[in-house]
């Protein structure tokens, strides 16, 4: 496999059926092409007319000599034909339209006006040693002109539109036929080969450029109009050659392809067995042309029948502009090139094996291509893969290539079984839409469990439970646990399948001999309370944080006591669970708090006091009790505190802890002069609990109560600081009541002056208000008449005549609905008289 090789633009066949059968007893000389059939030419002198499939539909027997030239009019329905024995015929295919004439010398070639079926447009040319023009005039008679003479005989003619091109010995030549003037002559390079050996090839790209072929050389012309200041006594149109190069071989054919050309070459070359040159097989070349030179896009050598013995001028390319099909002429041959479609495309790519181009090339061309299909291609691919052993490649590209067909997923799992690569495709397999039968997924997990517990597990992880029938394989399971009753994957993977079968128990016992972290995910999720009643001890070894949260979510499921009785054995961890419970709701477990004096005192001992001081239902006596057995002082003095005897806590912390600050703690908590008076005369006699008392007691007791007690002569550390401290606490103290003092002052001075402002407000007084005793209105309806209201602070009113009549000796009144309540601002008076 050459994978540099590029492939060809262009296929070939052979023209077969009809053709076949007249070239075993005839050659072909020339042919011509029309879109909707062929005229082949033979050296028997007779013509025929074929389908493009080369069966015969028509025969014409012209002359008994080589048939030279066919012309057809673009209509396709009146030919030409001129033979080597002079005979020229022109006549309609369908109607009986006809001309014949003979010439002395052999007529080379004709050409019909490409208009010929339009009344005038009755033109053809003929070309012998002359080139002639026939035009139909007065009484349907023909009327022949000498175009051109004196160089030679007419070789090849080319009619398109109004111009004719031709070529003789010296040359080609281009005629403008409305205005009847030679436009150009290019000459031709190589005068050593002979014109009738290396004929010049000629072909119209379009109306106004025309490509020459000559010897190896080809040129391309393009007729172009000249501008009117340049005519004087030129012709009106000019031919400008764009592109010239020179060709390895000398030219046989040439064509248009978009903007390429297509060369037929006629090929010599040495013989490596004679050493003698000879004839090799014609090429046909498509090349780019450039202004000096072509670019080759791909060059075929083609093997025609008899081209050992064949000339240069034995060739001949005719081509199908509607269909870009391209004919290869030769006397025992016709080949036909094609351009490759995108089904050549393919297969070209499948031949190379490159078959992931291929998928792609079928995917974007679908809707065209009319040989492959997409899935045919697709299963290429896979089974290239393989056969190269690319087994995770290949069945990755299942997943896009078989798409949901449940029965080509099904053969290539079968098929990946026989050659023992069932873990490769596994990962692929599809799991819904579609899903394929239970028996194809058992069968790739019994692969995995001959060999790969851990694969195994993941493809149970991954599954869905429904795609197989998991009796089956929880049975293989247990079959392999046998052989290893301790293989943790196996047990995890089996649990997993109890739990898909609803198994719940099973899978929960496995789990917790595991210590699987999943298994308070497991108990939640399927609500398998009822099944861990027994299970508390094993879930709380496991983890007991995660166990005691999940029992205190779910008390209305596990009640508090089953939970307390279930840990009876262990009291570690039933002191966990009682922990946490009263740190969630210090009353909940409140008949346990007795219990859980001994569990902190044994298991927690850091905790044991803020149990005691949270907790409201703890019997004192019994903590005290085992408080002091265990010698446990900073508890004991908590519970002699709380339980009122504040002078034996006291005495404990200064004997036993012999720590003053905390005894001075104690004491200030407690806030008892008795109490303080028992710290003084313990601390009496020894000089660094008085150091203590001097520099804490001065915001609480007075000072001088411990310094005249103090005795004489006694050596106290650092008594001159704790004295300065005890002066500066006392102007603290002082400086703390001034401040105090300006600031109580300034805010009653401030209320009193808002209660001034607000008093001093006006009060609206209007007929919606009532009088608060006779609640009849306040104004009278009749306001000329005279009346007394009376209007307090407080906002109630009374009529004058409705207020009581006051026994005091002050005249001052007061509001009767408040002074009821209390006396105070308010409630004074305001008179309203008219």
């Amino acid at each position: 496999e050459d994978e540099s090789e590029e492939e060809p633009k262009l296929k070939y066949e052979r023209l077969s059926n009809g053709v076949t059968e007249i070239l075993q007893k005839d050659a072909a000389s020339c042919m011509t092409v029309h879109e909707k059939f062929l005229a082949l030419g033979t050296h028997y002198g007779k013509v025929y007319l074929l389908d493009v499939q080369g069966n015969i539909t028509q025969k014409f027997d012209v002359s008994p000599v080589k048939i030279n030239q066919i012309s057809l009019d673009e209509s396709g329905e009146h030919m030409g034909v001129c033979s080597e024995d002079g005979k020229v015929q022109v006549f309609g295919l369908y109607s009986a339209e006809e001309f014949h004439e003979t010439f002395d010398c052999p007529i080379k070639i004709v050409a019909v006006h490409p208009h010929f079926v339009r009344s005038h447009f009755k033109q053809f040319v003929t070309g012998g040693k002359k080139l002639l023009l026939y035009e139909r005039g007065w009484m349907n008679r023909w009327k022949p002109s000498v175009l051109h003479e004196g160089e030679g005989n007419i070789r090849n003619v080319k009619w398109r539109g109004h111009l004719i091109a031709w070529a003789n010995n010296m040359g080609v030549k281009i005629l403008d036929m409305i205005s009847k003037q030679r436009i150009t002559n290019v000459p031709r390079d190589d005068i050593s080969l002979r014109p009738d050996m290396y004929p010049c090839s000629l072909c119209w790209k379009d109306n106004l450029t025309l490509i020459i072929g000559w010897g190896n050389s080809v040129k391309i012309c393009s007729v172009k109009e000249r501008h009117a200041s340049e005519m004087r006594d030129l012709p009106n149109r000019y031919v400008e050659i764009v592109f010239q190069f020179e060709t390895e071989f000398y030219i046989s054919g040439l064509a248009p392809i978009c903007d390429q050309l297509v060369i037929l070459s006629y090929v010599k070359e040495i013989s490596e067995k004679t050493e003698v040159e000879c004839c090799a097989r014609p090429r046909l070349d498509i090349v780019q042309p450039l202004p000096e030179s072509c670019e080759e896009i791909s060059s075929d050598a083609l093997t025609v029948r008899g081209f050992q013995e064949n000339e240069c001028r034995d060739y001949h390319l005719e081509y199908s502009e509607g269909e870009s099909l391209f004919y290869i002429i030769s006397p025992r041959d016709v080949v036909v090139a094609k351009e490759r479609d995108q089904d050549d495309h393919i297969d070209w790519l499948l031949e190379k094996k490159k078959y992931e181009e291929a998928l792609m090339a079928a995917e974007i061309s679908q809707k065209t291509i009319k040989k492959h299909k997409i899935l045919d291609i697709g299963l290429a691919y896979i089974n290239h893969l393989v056969e190269k052993g690319e087994y995770d490649l290949a069945a990755r590209k299942c997943q896009k290539i078989l798409g949901k067909n449940t029965e080509l997923w099904e053969f290539e799992v079968y098929k990946f079984k026989e050659i023992g690569q069932l873990k490769a495709i596994s990962r692929y397999l599809p799991r819904r839409d579609p899903v394929l039968k239970p028996l194809i997924y058992e069968m790739v997990l019994h692969a995995f469990l001959e060999s790969d517990y851990e694969g195994f597990a993941t493809l149970i992880k991954e599954w869905p439970g429904d795609l197989y029938n998991n009796t089956i394989i929880v049975q293989a399971v247990v079959d392999h646990l046998k052989k290893d009753p301790q293989n943790r994957t196996l047990l995890r993977t089996l649990a997993e399948l109890y739990t898909y079968d609803q198994r719940y128990g099973r899978a929960l016992e496995i789990y917790l001999t595991l210590r699987h972290k999943d298994v308070f995910q497991l108990i939640h999720k399927h609500n398998l309370f009822s099944s861990i009643r027994d299970k508390i001890v094993l879930l709380m070894d496991f983890d007991s944080e995660k166990a005691v949260d999940m029992l205190l979510d779910n008390e209305d499921k596990i009640s508090i006591d089953r939970v307390v009785e279930e840990l009876e054995n262990r009291p570690e961890l039933q002191h966990v669970y009682l922990h946490k419970l009263f740190k969630r709701d210090h009353h909940k477990g409140q008949r346990y708090h007795e219990k859980q004096i001994s569990l902190y005192a044994e298991y927690d001992r850091p905790n044991l006091l803020p149990f005691l001081r949270d907790s409201t239902h703890c019997p004192l006596e019994k903590a005290l009790e085992i408080c002091q057995q265990r010698n446990f002082v900073e508890e004991t003095v908590y519970l002699l505190s709380r339980m009122g005897n504040s002078r034996s806590a006291l005495k404990m912390i200064m004997e036993e802890l012999q720590d003053v600050d905390k005894a001075i703690e104690f004491a200030k908590e407690q806030d008892d002069g008795e109490l303080w008076e028992d710290l003084i005369l313990y601390s009496i006699d020894k000089p660094p609990f008085i150091t203590g008392l001097l520099n804490n007691i001065g915001t609480h007791v007075d000072p001088i109560l411990l310094i005249h007690r103090i005795k004489e002569g006694m050596e106290i550390p650092n008594l001159r600081d704790s004295l300065v401290k005890i002066l500066q606490d006392y102007n603290l103290q002082i400086l703390l009541r001034e401040g105090c003092k300006k600031i109580l002052v300034a805010d009653s001075l401030s209320l009193l002056k808002k209660m001034h402002r607000t008093q001093m407000k006006g009060v609206l007084v209007d007929e919606e208000n009532i009088c608060e005793s006779c609640l009849s209105p306040i104004l009278p309806s009749d306001a000329s008449k005279s009346f007394s209201v009376v209007v307090f602070h407080c906002r109630h009113m009374f009529h004058r005549e409705c207020l009581p009549v006051s026994n005091t000796v002050s005249s001052v009144q007061f509001c009767n609905i408040c002074s009821a309540k209390h006396r105070g601002p308010g409630s004074a008076v305001l008179e309203m008289k008219k």
